[in-house]
């Protein structure tokens, strides 16, 4: 006996491979949301994680700005500090500049050359005088220039040729003087007289 299917088994068939086919991709659909929102998931931990340690480097660098702060407002007072106590140590010794202008003028000062006139402003002395001739004068500025630590940069402003009434019959001819100099601070002329003194006890 033959037996014959008249059913539409390839219409069958077709609908199971589709639903099977629909069932996957809504299995694959639903497997991809899930690794996406895993995937989502896994970076918005690795953000929230990145901004807490961007916040406490943040409180971090905030701490450190304010310690910076303070160090630069007290390396400012050390060096105000420094400054005064730089101050008043020049006014210590400079208590004894005029005690060395004095003496240090009676020493460079040349056999012919009297000072009529002496006025300090600063550190920078004015003098006035008279010298028996030019040569004197010349003299004069080269012992203030080399010989002396205690003054510097001499400047002669003008010379004159005068004359002077010794007595009623008696008149010199002389070359009156203006020049000035600067008077050096006692701790700079002490900076210059040691290299000196070594080299005086190296010779």
């Amino acid at each position: 006996m033959i037996l014959i299917n008249l059913l539409p088994h390839r219409e069958a068939a077709r609908k199971r491979r589709r639903e099977t086919f629909q069932i996957i991709m809504g299995a694959s659909a639903l497997a991809g949301l899930a690794i996406a929102a895993a995937i989502y998931w896994w970076f918005q931990m690795m953000i929230t994680d990145q901004q807490g340690k961007n916040n406490l480097l943040r409180g971090e660098i905030q701490v450190l700005e304010q310690q910076i702060k303070e160090i630069a407002t007290i390396e400012e007072e050390i060096t105000a500090l420094q400054a005064r106590q730089k101050a008043v140590e020049d006014l210590q010794s400079d208590r004894n500049l005029p005690v060395h202008l004095l003496n240090e003028l009676v020493q460079q000062l040349p056999d012919g050359v009297y000072v009529t006139s002496l006025k300090q402003t600063d550190q920078v002395v004015t003098m006035q005088g008279m010298a028996q001739s030019n040569e004197r004068v010349s003299e004069m500025l080269r012992n203030l220039t080399n010989n002396t630590p205690w003054f510097s940069k001499p400047e002669l402003v003008e010379i004159v040729a005068s004359q002077v009434a010794l007595t009623p019959k008696d008149q010199r001819r002389v070359a009156s003087f203006n020049l000035r100099f600067r008077l050096v601070r006692s701790s700079e002329a002490h900076k210059a007289m040691d290299p000196a003194s070594e080299a005086a006890a190296g010779k």
